[in-house]
């Protein structure tokens, strides 16, 4: 049986997915296989670099409409400068602005249909994103509302059917790290249901990346947008297939490359080049590059994505916290895996050593980066108080796929104990 994955998104009803990749399905081991054979494609256009945005609007929304919403979070666009300047380029093109605002940092499905009864109200064209995952990830599940008659919750989770037609929209990209711009999946929360899931919507037709858009978020925002983007590529690395590849390879360069650029942001925030290098790091982790020929794992977003249902969490913190723990409960059903890493991307000396402990020492580098970096290493660090929620979460996180372990929902709870 041949399948054709679009994205990463995962539901207990579909597997961990790629671009526009396809696999084999061994019906005698019950376990997918990457083939040589694939088809890779990508739908999203780059503007990357300085003025980017007054390269990419006027030739981008001259294929739009006239009504364009702009959609963004709370002030920080307008006190930047960046909204008037986004707004000023929209105006010189003669596009009517539609104004929606006040996108959270964990967007709600609420605020989606919000989004999308205003989109079909003021007859907007085009949807305009204009800032980090959070926004992004907001419109692209807009966008395909905006065009639905049904509820693409009801849609996607209960009947399995997935939009095909949308608004068209672009991504003007504020704060990095998550890689939204890249890909079709959208991370919402259904607070009705106290679910944090992937949906699948729309793909931007283009992206901006100027980093300097992202030169005044705070320090804490930079790193855990910097550290999503290392889980990005170890999720992807320590899927199937477990030996020597290509697109590990790249991955592997990826994770080099954000570590050492988190580093150097730790001497100084304002480092433009490591910024610039951790931008396009974060595009090159969510672009289907480093998912070519893999079934991903991505356990420890699930994980994290439905302790962020109940807590409303920080993305890139809870991610730091459980990574480490997560992977000492995993390492010893993939040591040639965690022990590689440890050496091509830790870069710790592998002579002498088995690779199980080559593997543990790569995971105690990882608890030590996160350590060093300044990101919480427990829940309670984080601000998270009641422990009551930890079973919730193990008992309604998605289990995906492509990770080396099946995990049973008793070890998730052991797993989110050992973080608190």
């Amino acid at each position: 049986m041949i399948r054709n994955y679009n994205f990463w998104v995962i539901t207990d009803e579909q597997k961990e997915t790629s671009v526009n990749l396809q696999f084999i399905y061994n019906r005698t081991s019950k376990e997918e296989i990457a083939v040589k054979d694939f088809i890779y494609s990508y739908p999203v256009k780059v503007y990357f670099g300085e003025k980017a945005a007054a390269k990419a609007l006027p030739a981008e929304l001259a294929k739009a409409g006239k009504t364009v919403m702009v959609a963004y979070g709370g002030g920080s666009v307008k006190k930047s400068g960046v909204y008037d300047e986004i707004c000023g380029y929209l105006k010189e093109a003669g596009k009517e602005i539609v104004d929606f605002s006040g996108i959270m940092p964990n967007p709600t499905y609420k605020k989606v249909q919000e989004g999308a009864a205003l989109a079909r109200e003021k007859n907007v064209d085009f949807i305009l994103a204009v800032g980090g995952g959070s926004v992004i990830d907001c419109c692209k599940i807009i966008a395909c509302q905006a065009a639905l008659d049904e509820d693409i919750w009801e849609m996607e989770f209960k009947n399995h059917i997935y939009p095909t037609e949308h608004l068209p929209m672009g991504a003007i990209v504020t704060a990095s790290g998550t890689g939204a711009e890249m890909n079709n999946g959208a991370v919402i929360t259904n607070e009705d249901t106290n679910e944090k899931a992937g949906v699948l919507g729309a793909y931007a037709s283009f992206a901006v990346l100027d980093v300097d858009y992202t030169m005044t978020l705070p320090k804490k925002q930079v790193i855990s947008g910097a550290f999503d983007t290392l889980s990005h590529s170890m999720e992807t690395y320590l899927g199937s297939p477990r030996d020597v590849n290509l697109s590990d390879e790249i991955a592997e360069a990826v994770m080099r490359n954000v570590i050492r650029n988190i580093r150097a942001l730790l001497v100084d925030l304002n480092d433009k080049e490591a910024r610039t290098e951790l931008m396009w790091a974060s595009a090159m982790a969510e672009n289907g590059i480093l998912k070519i020929g893999k079934v991903t794992d991505f356990q420890a977003h699930q994980i994290e994505h439905q302790l962020g249902a109940y807590t409303d969490c920080n993305h890139g913190q809870g991610l730091a916290v459980i990574h480490p723990v997560l992977y000492r409960h995993m390492c010893k059903d993939s040591v040639k895996q965690f022990a590689r890493m440890a050496e091509k991307v830790w870069e710790i000396p592998a002579e002498g050593k088995s690779p199980e402990q080559l593997a543990g020492e790569g995971i105690q580098a990882l608890k030590d980066f996160v350590k060093e970096i300044g990101m919480p290493s427990t829940f309670t660090e984080m601000g998270i108080t009641d422990k009551s929620v930890l079973k919730k979460v193990a008992d309604t996180c998605n289990l995906t796929a492509g990770c080396c372990k099946k995990l049973s929902r008793e070890e998730i709870l052991e797993i989110l104990e050992e973080c608190w």
